[in-house]
């Protein structure tokens, strides 16, 4: 074998085109390897719940992908809370979350904007007691154990009827748990009662009763609704995927509410298909919501002030039970109605 200082020198010619090909390769691998921020700029993970919208049909349909030409990457979470979490990790630029859990984020200061309320959320969630557990009224719940999703809106809605009711958090013992568990946890006799949306709330309402529902609470001034939120930095390097998907949620909403859709239809199949609920469920469930039109988003009711009046609100309750440490000096920076706007123009 030639030794290092046995093999003979290469030539000034053959080092020079050995230099040339040196400084080529970055192009080269450019070429063959994109750019990762390029590859990565039209796509998109978006955490979604398993509320019944008609968002649902939309998402199965692949029109946003086909529209937009992005990626999207569909990840499911049992609450809103947990989609708050997955957009601080970074890992999750867009998500589905309740007023309660959009108004603890941005008591937190995490950079998301409200661009979109996905449903006003009126009779869609409610308090159910288990049959047979003696509880009749909200105040029949001191020393009983009810479930709900923590930092969801139905949480806050506990709080607030418990609070109506006379009672603390302290008289009732409340577990935290995601709505697939909380069905387990009802077949199993393990709790009292539970205040859930649905596809679980269909369930649990067979053999429970009904105390008070989201629409009740709004109506003393408690307002609730889901939203889409989207991280500030993503959304102002995407202006135009939010406008376009703007104008397709509308669209869909608006073919909801022109026929509201039947048990045998493809709609409805597909949003059983995304939320667990069964076929037959589904109408009545989208029923119990109402789905703001792209009108009355831009509104005073919503996103042109409304919803940041509701955050506020919100948030300022949760400080008073413990629920967020401190408030945002203003919550409006957390509402945007210019997706809404430039898909209206």
């Amino acid at each position: 074998m030639d030794s290092v200082q046995s093999r003979p020198k290469a030539r000034p010619a053959a080092r020079a085109i050995l230099a040339a090909l040196a400084a080529l390769a970055p192009l080269f691998l450019g070429i063959l390897s994109p750019d990762p921020a390029l590859a990565a700029e039209k796509s998109v993970t978006f955490a979604h719940q398993d509320m019944v919208v008609p968002f649902r049909a939309l998402m199965a349909s692949g029109a946003i992908e086909k529209v937009t030409g992005y990626t999207v990457t569909w990840r499911k979470f049992g609450g809103g809370g947990d989609v708050i979490r997955a957009m601080a990790s970074g890992n999750v630029q867009i998500g589905e979350a309740g007023s309660s859990p959009i108004a603890a984020a941005a008591s937190q200061g995490l950079d998301i904007q409200l661009f979109w309320i996905l449903d006003e959320i009126a009779d869609a969630e409610q308090l159910v007691a288990r049959n047979g557990s003696s509880v009749k009224t909200v105040a029949d719940l001191r020393g009983k154990t009810v479930a709900v999703p923590f930092v969801s809106t139905s949480h806050y809605q506990l709080i607030a009827a418990l609070a109506e009711a006379g009672l603390s958090q302290k008289d009732v013992t409340i577990l935290n748990m995601r709505p697939p568990e909380i069905a387990a946890a009802w077949e199993r006799g393990d709790i009292d009662a539970t205040f859930i949306w649905d596809p679980v709330l269909a369930r649990v309402k067979k053999s429970g009763t009904v105390l008070i529902s989201a629409g009740d609470i709004a109506r003393k001034g408690k307002a609730t609704f889901d939203g889409l939120v989207v991280d500030r930095a993503w959304a102002a390097q995407n202006r135009d995927f939010l406008v376009t998907l703007v104008k397709l949620i509308a669209a869909e909403d608006a073919a909801y509410r022109t026929r509201p859709w039947a048990a045998d239809s493809s709609e409805v199949k597909a949003v059983a298909k995304i939320t667990g609920a069964t076929p037959a469920e589904v109408p009545a469930s989208l029923a119990s919501y109402r789905f703001p039109a792209l009108d009355a988003q831009a509104s005073p009711a919503w996103l042109g002030g409304g919803a940041a009046r509701a955050l506020t609100e919100t948030a300022e309750f949760l400080k008073a039970q413990g629920r967020v440490q401190a408030l945002a000096p203003d919550y409006g920076r957390f509402v945007t109605g210019d997706y809404v706007a430039a898909a209206g123009q």
